[in-house]
């Protein structure tokens, strides 16, 4: 009983500090989202034409993917809770500064702030909880990761629908003579404190302490984490998985020194984040409202569908929560880019057949519109079943100790910068090609994505950390 009750408690000591690093996710979400509602209100107050317009909506990108690339190596340097606590105060700031900015370069500043935070949230987060986690249920954990970003994504279209509905519109002028979307921002404040405040209670990653050989402080953690012996046991595993290679991490490690190329390990990081973005799904994110704007339905109906959407994603990922120790993670990859291929050529075959009205904007008329309402709900729910969650688990699971911290890195930086252009480009794919064009092209890299996880992805349930090949 005694044991029953210890392991008890080391599995609740170990799920509630997986919960305050997984605040970081929400509010990698929440900034990610908060842009949707506030597009039209930027562009009226800054005066930017679509260009403008994609790049104030991008920007935040840019600071992810410096942040992603620099966490891992920092986190590395300085330890993955202290480069978190850095984080939320550049969330805070970032925060209050796009609420009070004047001006496109301004907010784009304030963003790129934001950006730094977000990205290195992405990273440190599942990284944090795959190196406190037992391997067993560390793939369910570091699900609760990608919870915490929808949640955080379903808040912030939550909180633009509300104060959009409170003001009128996104640019009408709510409370202190500031106007909505200035709040919708602002919102941020409130659990970007939570979590600063929050990390002050949560230890170190044991593997980074063993790493900086500071043994005795990983023992108290492993301890904590499960038991004295169990600690000693783990702290030794830790000690020899790294003996086998110097302690101190580069980036010359990517390669292997025995072929003198990049490891394979590396490139399958650098597929799984490259095609998570090139499915679109963050055109769903940052421009839903716009998007179904565009095909007529009003701003308080858009931002009402992103609700909707959030609430999908939740049951989606809560589906992925438990089932992703039990079936593993490329079956649930597998099933996601067949899902989202299926649904995506679905939205693009019922936009190809939208119409032009007299003020030049798309309807989609008869069953068209419902066609492509389900759909893109389907789709979003089939990718917040797979590659959403399932990409940042392998990423924080899938490199051995030695290069992990650089493998985020490097991976981090490709999820990010491919994240951007996507984001970048779908204002002027708009223009150009249309939104049938669009949609066939993310479809496209969805058919694309299936042969990758077919031939490139391998397995890592079960597998402890110190066990992972490069």
């Amino acid at each position: 009983m005694a044991d029953a009750a210890g392991t008890s408690q080391h599995t609740a000591y170990i799920v509630l500090i997986s919960c305050i690093a997984t605040i970081g996710g929400f509010l990698f979400g929440f900034d990610s989202g908060v842009i949707n509602g506030t597009v039209d209100g930027l562009q009226t107050a800054f005066d930017s034409d679509s260009v403008g317009t994609g790049f104030n909506v991008a920007s935040m990108l840019l600071g992810c993917a410096i942040g992603a690339f620099f966490a891992g190596r920092l986190a590395d340097r300085f330890g993955r809770r202290s480069i978190m606590r850095v984080a939320a105060v550049f969330f805070i700031v970032s925060a209050w500064g796009s609420g009070v900015a004047g001006g496109s370069m301004e907010f784009v500043v304030f963003r790129v702030l934001g950006g730094l935070a977000v990205g290195a949230a992405s990273v440190l987060a599942p990284a944090y909880i795959s190196e406190v986690s037992p391997a067993h249920y560390r793939g369910t954990l570091a699900t609760v990761q990608q919870i915490a970003i929808i949640c955080g994504l379903f808040m912030a279209f939550f909180s633009n629908y509300l104060i959009a509905d409170a003001a009128g519109s996104s640019m009408s002028e709510l409370w202190l003579g500031f106007e909505a979307w200035r709040w919708m921002f602002w919102v941020e404040l409130v659990p970007a404190t939570i979590f600063l405040l929050a990390l002050f209670i949560i230890p170190e990653s044991p593997r980074f302490l063993v790493l900086h050989r500071q043994r005795d402080k990983a023992i108290e953690v492993l301890t904590k984490l499960g038991g004295a012996d169990a600690a000693v046991r783990k702290a030794d595993e830790i000690d020899a998985s790294l003996a086998a290679d110097h302690h101190n991490p580069r980036f010359a490690d990517l390669v292997d020194p025995a072929t003198g190329r990049v490891r394979r390990l590396v490139w399958v990081g650098i597929g799984l984040a490259t095609f998570q973005q090139l499915v679109g799904i963050n055109v769903v994110f940052y421009y839903g409202a716009v998007l179904w704007q565009s095909v007529g339905f009003t701003e308080s109906d858009a931002l009402l569908i992103n609700i909707v959407s959030g609430g999908l994603s939740i049951a989606a990922v809560t589906a992925a929560l438990l089932l992703i120790d039990r079936i593993g993670r490329k079956p649930i990859l597998l099933i996601g880019s067949i899902g989202m291929s299926a649904t995506l050529a679905v939205v693009a075959f019922a936009f190809m057949n939208a119409t032009t009205s007299a003020t030049g904007g798309l309807t989609l008329e008869g069953i068209y519109g419902p066609m492509a309402l389900i759909a893109a709900n389907a789709y979003v729910m089939f990718f917040n079943f797979s590659w959403g969650p399932v990409m940042w688990v392998m990423l924080g699971e899938m490199f051995p100790n030695q290069i992990r911290g650089t493998g985020l890195a490097v991976s981090g930086l490709a999820q990010w910068g491919s994240n951007f252009a996507i984001t970048m480009t779908f204002p002027i794919m708009l223009a150009g090609i249309g939104l049938a064009g669009a949609y066939g092209f993310y479809t496209v890299c969805a058919i694309i994505s299936i042969v990758f996880v077919i031939k490139m992805v391998h397995e890592t349930r079960g597998i402890e950390l110190e066990d992972m090949q490069g």
